[in-house]
């Protein structure tokens, strides 16, 4: 294993980041090239803790001689967010400066023009510079792999219509419990990812990139950090990149068996009103249209001091908020349904 840095010299005088950036040198050309990065939202740590075993996994492999194809892996993609605290809090998400999300605004460019992203990088701010560099290195590679989590959450993916559904055999190494087929028509890292490959030739949009693969793995919820939990999802992922032949080993995988839904068919379910939020259901369920999902205590001791949020149609909850004092609009759960939701979305990511 071979490991560098990436120094990210602040905004300000006197500050700089560094960013480990760790490399096993496959020994085939011809077999696909691998990019993982984990925790481009600071606070998302189940994907950090998975490449720390992963890498465990890999240095045996590279003993015994079987990587054939080169890996490379961030295993915290964002030292900028990690540094960020407000009054004691991590705060990985958004960037205070910009308040710009660290997974959007990714350029959105041909993958013909991958070397002009790390041209001229002092005109940009430091955030950009670092979005520049992780997508340059995932774009010199066939199968790139973010590594994030959601609140209270199953273990599922967002996977582009244009990998799907190639990347079930991802989905089954990784025991996911269900697939978002997003319309990557975001600007978020894995999207640009694959816009970049699908406008190779201009005017020319690919519908379908076979062997390629740009995804979003949701590694359950932000307080999932395990040793065990862990050590199985770097067990899936090694599988995985086996069964896509960068790593010489047998493996078999079985069929995906959980939903694949596109992100119209998830129903957003959001407080009508603020104050403290009673669930009545959990991730995992599946729950019929109409049930009762939550109690918003709106006027605590008062007759009329509750409102019930209830499902607009049947599906499998696949997210839940772990907060109890919510704003009105916060984002309570995400439900996949086997039809869309009558709620307009506009293209792009569910969520800012």
């Amino acid at each position: 294993m071979e490991t560098s840095e990436i120094i990210l010299s602040g905004d300000t005088a006197g500050i700089e980041w560094r960013l480990p950036v760790l490399r096993f040198k496959g020994s085939d050309p011809k077999v696909p090239k691998v990019y993982i990065q984990a925790a481009l939202h600071a606070n998302e740590l189940p994907g950090t803790a998975l490449i720390h075993f992963l890498c465990e996994m890999l240095r045996e492999a590279e003993k015994a001689g079987q990587i054939l194809g080169d890996i490379t892996i961030v295993p915290h993609a964002n030292p900028i967010g990690a540094a960020q605290s407000h009054f004691g809090e991590l705060q990985g998400r958004f960037d205070l400066g910009t308040r710009t999300n660290f997974n959007r605004d990714f350029p959105l460019i041909s993958v013909r023009e991958r070397d002009g992203l790390v041209e001229n990088l002092d005109q940009y701010g430091v955030v950009d510079r670092l979005k520049r560099q992780l997508m340059h290195m995932a774009l010199g590679c066939d199968l790139v792999i973010d590594l994030h989590c959601d609140d209270e959450s199953l273990q599922y993916a967002y996977i582009d219509d244009a990998f799907w559904p190639e990347a079930a055999d991802l989905a089954s190494a990784l025991d996911m419990e269900a697939v978002l087929l997003s319309d990557g028509e975001s600007s978020a890292f894995e999207e640009a990812v694959g816009y970049a490959w699908k406008h190779e030739v201009a005017g020319d949009k690919k519908a379908l990139l076979p062997g390629k693969l740009s995804v979003t793995v949701e590694l359950r919820g932000g307080r999932d950090v395990y040793p065990e939990m862990a050590k199985k999802d770097a067990a899936g992922l090694f599988k995985f990149l086996a069964s896509r032949g960068a790593i010489e080993t047998a493996v078999a995988l079985g069929p995906f068996t959980g939903p694949a839904v596109p992100l119209d068919n998830i129903e957003m379910i959001r407080a009508p009103e603020a104050g403290t939020v009673l669930f009545h259901r959990n991730i995992g369920e599946k729950v019929g249209e109409g049930e009762l999902l939550a109690t918003i205590i709106t006027r605590p001791g008062m007759a009329d001091g509750t409102v019930e949020v209830r499902a607009p149609q049947a599906g499998l909850i696949v997210t839940r908020s772990s907060e109890r004092l919510v704003r009105r609009r916060a984002d309570l759960m995400k439900i996949a349904c086997a039809s869309a939701s009558k709620a307009a979305r506009k293209p792009g990511a569910l969520e800012n």
